[in-house]
Parts: C-alpha cells; structure tokens; sequence
C-alpha cells in the first residue's frame, strides 16, 4: 500500500489549486515575524524540520499572544482559553507550551479575594460596598472612614487589633459600612466573614445535632476577622448566648482576633436586651459578661444621621 503521506504529496502535486493555498498559507506561517525570528536562531532547523511541524507553527501563528487580541478573558480566541502559547525549539524539535495569560492570572486573582469575604444572608448592596462611595460630609461618616482605613492599614496576623461597635438608629449605614470593611480587607488578601446576626441564630439552631455544627463554630471562632450585623435584632436563649456567642467571643479575645458588630442598641441596652432570654428569664450578669467581653474586642462608634452614598 502505498504512504499516506506520498499519497497526499501526490494528490497535492496533482490539484495546482490546493497546493498553491498550501504554499501561500506556509509562507505566511514561516514569514510571521516571531517565528521567522525563532527560527533565525535555530540554525539546526531545516525545511524538512519545520514541514515536519507546520502545524504546531501555524497554531502558534495563529493565537493571540499575551491577550494582544483578545477583548477579555470570555473572549479568548485561543484553543485553550486563557492560555498564551510559547514556542521551544529543542535541536531539531518545535513543541508549544501553553501559559496562563495575564487576564487568566488576573481573574483567579479577583476569585481568590472574592472567597476571602464569607458572608451568610448579607444582601448583594452589601456584598459590593464601596469606600469611595461613603458620604463623607459628617464627622461621625469621616470617623467611621478613618476608622476603616486605619484598621485595613495597620491590620497585621498575629497582633491585636481592635474592631467596631457601630450602633444607631435603622438606615444609619450599619451593615454597608462592615461590607466596605470586608472588601477593603480583601484588597489585602485578609480574611472575613460577615453574618447576619438573627439568620445566625437560626442556622446554629438548625446545625445542632448534625456534623456541622462544631466546625462552624470553630470557624467563626478562628476566621482572621469576623463580623456580626445586627446584634441584638435577634431572640436568643441563655445557652445561645453563653455556649455559642459566650464562646466565640471569648476565644477571639484570647487569640486577639479582631471582631466588628453593626447593632440598633447601645452597650447598655444590649446588655437589657442579652440579660432577658426568650422564655422570660433575667440573668444581668451573664449579660454583662457578653458585654464586657465585646467593649473589649470592639470601639463603640454611634451613627445618628442617615445614610447616603456619593452615587
């Protein structure tokens, strides 16, 4: 039988039309300036070497390199998107090697800040906060910033930091200012979880008994900082609030874990509020040793005016 490869010269040397289209597609292939200059450096290569490899080189000649004509990394025109293609010539061998481009690594970048910030039934207004958005124009809005900035600046693993108590009134801000913090964290690659406060209780509630429930405790223990939105919004019990927050809190001063709480209450009427369980029982001192335990971690800030971004 004969080759299929003289069979193919053949067919080509005897249909004038496609071979010229071969001819023309080499020569544009060989011509290309990076690979005539590759090429010029590998004296070794000879015309049967790179027939031998034409379609690694047209491959090569035909990507985008380094995203230079690729809008985004959706709009790849690569056969594997994401991907640049580099050319090796080993003596008498071309191969391809494939790297990340530059919008690839980027993306898995924004993705690993993206899984820095936890959050559990945080709104999506929240979740997109933005610092260059805060109203500014108070002294209580330029505080707050302050507050923030310094903390992102001087946040360090390892050294005690102290968080935030913003209290106030609803529509205050509250919650927006936790998701700035959280996103200004990530820009740090920092850690964060924020949780809505009543959903918390319930999910706890619900872990109990199941294999869950240690491990999520043990990550809002150990979380590199945690937030809690909305305390004192929702209807504990006496264990919930010694066995569950009682312990998260008190691990997090030990360790020096820093830990941020949005609330409607002050400290003395969440302590009113924490002394008083959902079946009607008062127990002050177990309250105030919450409270005692969060002036700790967190610096009480009041809000008074209404929020409003600089949108």
């Amino acid at each position: 039988m004969e080759p299929i490869q003289s069979a193919m010269k053949k067919w080509m040397n005897n249909n004038k039309k496609i071979k010229d289209n071969f001819t023309q597609q080499r020569n544009k292939v060989i011509n290309d300036p990076e690979i005539k200059q590759k090429l010029s450096e590998h004296v070794e290569i000879d015309e049967q070497d790179i027939n031998r490899n034409l379609m690694k080189l047209y491959e090569y000649q035909q990507a985008s390199k380094n995203c230079a004509d690729c809008p985004n990394l959706d709009g790849c025109k690569n056969i594997l998107k994401g991907y640049t293609p580099h050319l090796d010539i080993d003596g008498k061998d071309i191969s391809l090697r494939y790297e990340k481009c530059k919008n690839k690594v980027h993306e898995e970048a924004q993705l690993e800040k993206e899984s820095l910030v936890r959050s559990l039934y945080i709104p999506k207004q929240i979740k997109e906060a933005d610092l260059a958005k805060m109203d500014r124009n108070s002294y209580e809005r330029k505080e707050v910033v302050r507050e923030i900035i310094e903390f992102v600046q001087n946040y360090s693993k390892g050294k005690f930091h102290r968080g935030l108590y913003i209290h106030g009134p609803f529509g205050t801000g509250k919650s927006y200012i936790l998701g700035v913090i959280a996103n200004e964290l990530k820009k740090q690659y920092i850690q964060s979880n924020i949780i809505y406060m009543p959903e918390f209780v319930r999910e706890i509630k619900a872990s109990i008994g199941n294999d869950s429930f240690q491990s999520k405790i043990e990550s809002f223990k150990k979380v590199q900082v945690l937030m809690f939105d909305d305390i004192g919004a929702e209807s504990i019990s006496p264990w919930f609030r010694d066995e569950v927050l009682g312990a998260i809190l008190q691990y997090r001063m030990m360790e020096e874990l820093p830990i941020f709480f949005t609330s409607n209450y002050n400290f003395e009427q969440l302590e009113n509020h924490l002394s008083t369980s959902n079946r009607g029982d008062v127990e002050t001192i177990k309250a105030g040793r919450i409270i005692e335990r969060i002036s700790q971690l967190s610096k009480p800030i009041e809000l008074t005016n209404r929020y409003r971004t600089n949108e």
